[in-house]
Parts: C-alpha cells; structure tokens; sequence
C-alpha cells in the first residue's frame, strides 16, 4: 500500500500548475463580473495536451489514467481557477468516456482526436426540466426515420452549450410503456449542435458565469445513424459507465477549490492582527480551520481510491459516491470558513473567498445530491430498503 504520488502524478500537478499560474486572480474575477467562456485557459491546456489527459494514445490522447486526471483536476481548482477552470475542461475529461468504451472505431477517430487537440467543445444533455435525477422518465424521443433520428424535447442545465460545437444527447427511442425495465429504451447520440434545430437559453446563476448552463428547447433535430452510440435502447448503461468517473473529477475538483479557500483563510489568519495579535493565533480561529485540513485530506484519500478502482476494473460505485459526497461537504465547509475567517472583508469580491463559496455550491449539488448519494450508500452497500 503506498499513498504516495508517482513521479509522474507529481510531474502532471507541477506542469499543470505552472500553466495555471499564468491565469491570475483578476482574470479569474473579469470571467465572474463579465462572463465568456475562458477560451485562453482552454487553449493553453490544449496546445500542452492536457485537454486529452485520458483518452487513448491510439486517438491522440495521453492515455493516463483516471486517477491522474483526478490529480491535474486539483490542480486547476486548487490554481485560484476553480470551478470556473475545472468546469471549462471537466467535460474534456470524463465526457465522451462512453464514446471510447461503447463507439465503434469510425466514431471514436471522429470524435476523440478533435476534443484532446481542443479544437471541439461539446456539451452533455441529459438532465430535464420535469425529471430531475430521474433519468429513466426521459420525455425527449427520437424516432427513427430511415437512416435518421428526429428528435423533439427539452434539457436543462446543459453546461457549454452557448460555445459547443458538438452534443453527448440521451433520447428516448422506445416509449417507456413498452419495455420491461425503465432502464430500456434510452439510446445515446454523439452528433453535430445544430442550432437551427435547439434553441439555447442560458440561465443566470449564482457563480461559475464564465461557465455557461442552459436550457434547451429541441425542435426537430436531425441525427444520422451513424452518430448513435452503441445499440439502440442501451444508451443508460452507457453513461452509467461514465458517471463513476465524473463523480471522481468533480470529487478532486471540490477538494482543489476547498484547498484554495484553507490556503487563503490561513494566510489572511497569520497576517490579520487585531487586539495586536494575529487573529491566527486564536483557537476559535485556529481549530476549524484545522477541521477543514483533515476533513479534505480524508476526502482526497477517498477520493484517490475510488481512482484506483476504477483504474484497476474493479466496482467503484460506493467509494466514487462517498468521495463526491466527503468532498462536495468538505469543500463547501472550507469555502465558508474561509469567508467566516477574513470577517467582513469576506463579502469584499477583492478578497476572493466570497467566489470560492458560491462555486462550492456546484459540487454539492451536482452531478447528483448529497441525498441521493446516501441513499445509494445506505441501500447498496448497508443492504436497506430502497427508500425513493
């Protein structure tokens, strides 16, 4: 057992670390006030290869693995980049997983070259305005037509559908009345983002702005055959596939961000000097920010085994979970203890925490709740009743 990073692990944190250190608070800041996708961030990981950190050497990818992506996913949050630059790549990482494991070869010389050499932005459109994490009650069908699918329907929070050239789309292809498990019918697209065909409304929120979500009204849209992924009606077991892996990115993601927030609070803690001490040197100042280290740190090593899990084939779904839900917690715990700590200057955006916070608030709720996540942990690792 070695908890250690290999030098390669070690190299990738350092190299993507000195990439990021070229983007600074107040380019982060003008992204939050002025929004824009952070198309310089985005370029400069791609002109390094870090864009294809996990896709196949063979479709000109890196080829690492799952848990060396994680470890460069910390280093951007960690950056001062946060969710804003772990967002703007994180679809890069995980998103056509189901691509390289279920497409044909066609598809993934089509697909995965273009998105590791940066010169393609896709977006993934699963989630609905009436079914939440309900995935199996899609209502967004496609009905084949000869060679084509017609799809009609709705999505919403589809992140980098403003910029996205391409679109990862789940679809209903047989009415849920007419299969045996809800879990059938659903079919899986990789295709072009035809905007004549899906109308894009973005949604104002509270962080993250240089990161666009939207909803999407689907009219119509045309997808050739040969875009579908795998088999018609399987399309919910492939991205099943992928969420464990998504679930570990946005794991690391919230630990960088709350490793961020520890690392500001401390400093401000050290060079704050009130009643001519440095307020550092107060236990109720001192003790939960040293609650928050451990807290991290225990979500990290949560986090790097579920990686190793994966990595090595075996089931990583409870520890996957349970890393999303120690980290989405413990960030978020860092975040506003980092606020708590600087006092009022806080709430000042010059002081930056205040933007830590509001985007600690991401890997809370997505890709799935806290909630759910313990309901999964309590029915398939504890053996209790499903409760939902």
């Amino acid at each position: 057992m070695d908890f250690a990073l290999t030098n390669e692990q070690e190299s990738i944190r350092d190299s993507v670390e000195k990439i990021c250190a070229r983007f600074d608070d107040e380019y982060w800041s003008r992204l939050d006030r002025e929004g824009g996708f952070p198309e310089q961030f985005f370029q400069q990981l791609a002109k390094d290869g870090w864009l294809g950190i996990a896709i196949p050497e063979v479709y000109g990818g890196s080829g690492m693995k799952i848990a060396d992506a994680a470890i460069m996913m910390e280093a951007i949050a960690r950056s001062g980049a946060g969710m804003s630059g772990a967002s703007a790549v994180h679809i890069n990482v995980f998103g056509l997983h189901p691509v390289a494991v279920f497409g044909n070869d066609d598809q993934k010389r089509r697909a995965l070259p273009p998105m590791a050499r940066g010169e393609v932005k896709t977006c993934f459109a699963v989630t609905e305005p009436n079914t939440g994490l309900n995935t199996t009650q899609l209502r967004t069908r496609a009905i084949r037509k000869g060679d084509l699918y017609v799809v009609n329907g709705q999505k919403v929070w589809i992140s980098t559908a403003q910029v996205a050239t391409k679109i990862l789309l789940l679809a209903r292809t047989t009415p849920l009345e007419e299969v045996q498990k809800p879990t059938q019918g659903l079919t899986l697209f990789y295709t072009d983002f035809d905007r004549s065909r899906i109308q894009v409304h973005e949604i104002e929120k509270m962080g993250r702005k240089c990161v666009d979500s939207n909803e999407l009204f689907i009219e119509n849209f045309e997808i050739p055959v040969e875009d579908r992924i795998g088999e018609e009606g399987r399309g919910f077991e492939y991205i099943l596939h992928g969420m464990n892996t998504e679930r570990i990115m946005i794991a690391a993601e919230a630990i960088g961000l709350g490793r961020l927030a520890l690392q500001r609070a401390t400093k401000y803690a050290t060079e704050r000097i009130v009643f001519n001490r440095p307020i550092g040197k107060n236990q109720a100042i001192q003790h939960p920010l040293a609650q928050n280290w451990m807290q991290l740190e225990a979500a990290w090593l949560m986090t790097m085994q579920a990686a190793w899990q994966y990595d090595n084939g075996i089931p990583c779904g409870a520890a996957a979970n349970a890393s999303k839900y120690l980290a989405g917690e413990a960030g978020f715990e860092a975040c506003t203890r980092a606020v708590m700590t600087h006092g009022g200057y806080g709430y000042a955006k010059e002081y930056q925490v205040e933007r830590y916070l509001r985007e600690s608030l991401i890997p809370r709720i997505a890709p799935i709740s806290p909630e759910l996540i313990l309901c999964f942990i309590a029915e398939k690792v504890l053996g209790l009743p499903k409760s939902y």
